[in-house]
């Protein structure tokens, strides 16, 4: 079984009940569910929320939820509250697809290449994070990867990294918000020590990293982005409007 689990919170701090707020006339959430139920891998979809409201929109469509802890702190460990939850499933699961509640441009194609493609290197990488190539600077809402030839993640930071100092700018590695699993990892995240660069970047996979984990990257050529504050909602809309994806829902 490959399951995708998709984090909500309510109370985002940038943008207040993203969840559920009407973009392109319907909630954030319910954009990326039904994309996420256009992938020909995914044989179950769960909403991990941790408010009511969130709960309600999922339902309307179908798909199963649990309801988590508002004091859970971020959707690495929201999904992992789901897996604690149904230890029978563990061994029944390949991979995990964590999907961010506000991936709203989620392209079904390219959620079925990284699963293929972490299917193939399940014995090299204990997760997967797809990538794009952004040239925009000085943003510090969306995640730059450092990785080797090799695929290998040995960096996730906030700030423009790595910088050009003897050579002519490059694109940035843009973290995309949809993530390959082995679910036995994910079982022992919670527990991994959280060390000084996850507090200090906000970015809880470093976790991962500074515990010897290995973690791929692989390229998709398609440079989206998450809805992190008000102006990513306002260029969103204007950009679902010409979607070919969003015509088939």
């Amino acid at each position: 079984m490959i399951i995708g689990l998709i984090p909500a919170r309510l109370k985002s701090k940038r943008l207040p009940n993203k969840p559920i707020r009407i973009l392109n006339g319907l909630p954030i959430i319910e954009h990326v569910i039904r994309r996420a139920q256009m992938s020909k891998k995914l044989d179950k979809i769960v909403v991990c929320a941790d408010d009511t409201k969130i709960i309600k929109v999922a339902k309307s469509l179908k798909v199963d939820t649990i309801l988590t802890s508002k004091k859970i702190k971020n959707g690495t460990e929201r999904i992992c509250h789901y897996l604690k939850k149904n230890t029978k499933l563990i061994n029944k699961i390949k991979l995990v697809v964590d999907i961010q509640c506000d991936e709203v441009f989620l392209n079904p194609k390219y959620l079925d290449k990284v699963v293929n493609f972490h299917l193939n290197n399940l014995k090299k990488f204990n997760f997967e994070i797809p990538h794009s190539l952004s040239k925009k600077k000085k943003n510090i809402n969306y995640v730059k990867i450092i990785s080797n030839e090799d695929g290998k993640v040995l960096y996730l930071s906030r700030s423009d990294t790595p910088h050009n100092f003897r050579t002519n700018f490059e694109s940035f590695k843009r973290h995309q918000d949809f993530i390959t699993f082995k679910p036995k990892f994910l079982t022992k995240f919670e527990k991994l020590k959280n060390r000084k660069l996850e507090k200090y970047e906000g970015v809880e996979l470093l976790r991962a990293i500074e515990n010897n984990y290995n973690v791929g990257t692989i390229f998709i050529p398609e440079d989206t982005f998450s809805i992190n504050t008000y102006d990513d909602f306002k260029k969103a809309e204007s950009i679902l409007k010409k979607s070919k994806i969003r015509k088939l829902y």
